[in-house]
């Protein structure tokens, strides 16, 4: 009998389970990276709206030097360019505050949709509710383009585009979120989420090379493409997305409690009393950190933990404020607000900045910017691989803030410097903003989602999602446009409101880092347990 091919004993050395576990893990990933393909094109655009009027200025002594008739035909060809001082409302001398206002409407859109869609996602199926998100997001994406085909002039038009947009594409995160944490279980969440979160430096990365390489010639095609590979991905999802293992009768990681019914009518569990040294013994290190009491020493009582119906299966979902009550989902949720304030301002107003520093067309600009998200890229990954040695989310995300102040001082000294102390920054300033925004959006929220608080209700978790990254949006939101307002005084005081932004973030962590750093270590942990 034949020797199997290598191939072929590779593929059959992996379970079915496994199999699907990784194509819902490259599945999730290749659709919220087409979300982010998508947000990108209008910071690289933003060079394009709006230019220096030195076109127009130079071709003005040459048309009283000509002829009427040759000076009219000067001016006509240089109206058809487009390369006076770029597209109308945008070639004014206010053009970053509306260049801010663009950013504003979008993300102010993302940040109050995000809480409404987080408690719509828990009482949807997630296929539906993804796939009508991203056909919906690809249609207002390509419409903000076909500004350019139709010769549209009117602010109004692109802010409502992008307030449309931001409110369809809240349906991306909560449920990517969900299903991939439906999938795997906590061991090792930190690197699978890490890896995984990604797709945001991988989409930006995209949507910037696609969005710069229309930029100069026809930016409307910088929108209507990204556009149509997330409607695309969209018809992708309705076809393939499979949101939970029990689905197809795999088994699932998330742990349930069949117990959790005294009967058909009675829709909570009744906790008893537990010995100390029961619920030690019940609870990982990391669950007793986070359900330590003020004084960092004394548990809380099962009578204060939140009691929530406990099979999964059972539909109920938990409510706003029941989330809230979780331990660690504010403190949380508001390092997030500044956290993310840092990486959206930079992620909608960095080419514009290499542009004026450095002195770049809109291509070159855009193409430098996506070494910013290079080491975003990496940053999630360390994040999550340190978070998960140390089991110390908290801890770790509050190192790479503490680190990221600094090396944002430094890159806004070194970046006048050259290309070459830009492209250095690039990737470092990357790696330390996105580090702690990448974790607390993936494995913080999928650990309290799922939280032993819960006692095994998996209903929570789209809730939880929206809250934490809903509250962060707010952030995405004040960023740009606080850039767009102050950027005019000087690019250094940008920076500085970015520094002030992450001690911020910082000091919202400092009792659950103070409550982690009491806790003992893992290997002291697992003797514990």
């Amino acid at each position: 009998m034949a020797r199997l091919p290598a191939g072929i004993r590779f593929i059959v050395s992996f379970s079915r389970d496994q199999w699907y576990r990784a194509f819902i893990f490259s599945l999730t990933y290749l659709l919220y990276a087409s979300f982010h393909l998508s947000r990108k094109p209008i910071s690289i655009v933003k060079g394009e709206l709006h230019k220096h009027c030195t076109a127009g200025d130079e071709a003005e002594p040459k048309l009283h030097d000509q002829s009427d008739s040759t000076g009219l035909a000067t001016l006509h060809q240089l109206q058809d360019n487009k390369s006076d001082c770029g597209w109308a409302p945008f070639d004014k001398d206010n053009y970053q505050q509306l260049l801010g206002a663009l950013d504003y409407s979008f993300l102010c859109a993302y940040a109050v949709g995000m809480y409404l869609s987080g408690i719509i996602g828990e009482r949807l199926p997630i296929r539906y509710y993804l796939t009508f998100g991203m056909l919906a997001s690809g249609a207002f994406t390509a419409l903000f383009g076909l500004g350019y085909f139709y010769d549209i002039h009117s602010l109004g038009f692109y802010v409502v585009t992008q307030v449309i947009n931001g409110l369809v594409q809240t349906t991306g995160w909560p449920s990517v979120v969900t299903c991939l944490s439906n999938w795997f279980g906590k061991g090792r969440r930190g690197l699978i989420m890490g890896v995984w979160n990604s797709h945001t430096s991988v989409g930006n990365i995209l949507g910037s090379l696609i969005a710069g390489y229309w930029v100069s010639t026809c930016w409307g095609l910088s929108f209507v493409v990204p556009g149509a590979i997330v409607a695309t991905m969209g018809l992708v999802c309705f076809l393939f997305l499979i949101e939970h293992p029990k689905d197809i009768r795999c088994p699932s990681t998330l742990t349930t409690h069949p117990k959790a019914y005294e009967n058909g009518t009675n829709k909570f569990r009744i906790q008893k009393p537990a010995s100390l040294g029961e619920k030690s013994r019940a609870l990982d290190p990391e669950m007793q950190c986070l359900l330590l009491q003020a004084d960092g020493k004394t548990p809380i009582h099962p009578s204060h933990i939140i009691v929530l119906p406990g099979d999964s299966g059972s539909g109920m979902a938990i409510s706003f404020t029941g989330a809230l009550r979780i331990p660690g989902v504010i403190e949380f949720s508001l390092c997030l607000l500044f956290a993310k304030l840092v990486s959206y301002t930079f992620l909608f107003w960095l080419p514009l900045y290499i542009t004026s520093v450095d002195h770049l067309d809109a291509q070159r600009a855009g193409e430098l910017s996506t070494l910013f998200d290079v080491g975003g890229l990496f940053g999630g990954i360390l994040a999550g691989v340190i978070s998960d040695r140390l089991e110390k989310r908290a801890s770790t995300c509050g190192l790479m803030l503490l680190l990221a102040a600094p090396t944002l001082y430094v890159f806004s000294a070194v970046s006048r410097m050259g290309l070459e102390a830009t492209i250095a920054m690039l990737l470092l300033s990357g790696a330390l903003v996105s580090g702690p925004y990448a974790l607390i959006t993936t494995a913080v929220s999928a650990d309290l989602g799922t939280h032993k608080s819960l006692k095994g209700n998996s209903h929570a978790l789209s809730t939880v999602t929206a809250i934490i990254d809903g509250t962060g949006s707010v952030g995405a939101a004040l960023g740009p446009l606080l850039a767009g307002l102050i950027s005019p005084t000087g690019w250094s005081n940008v920076f500085y409101m970015l520094m002030f932004a992450d001690a911020c973030a910082l000091l919202f962590l400092v009792r659950l880092i103070l409550k982690e750093l009491s806790c003992p270590g893992p290997a002291a942990g697992s003797q514990a347990q």
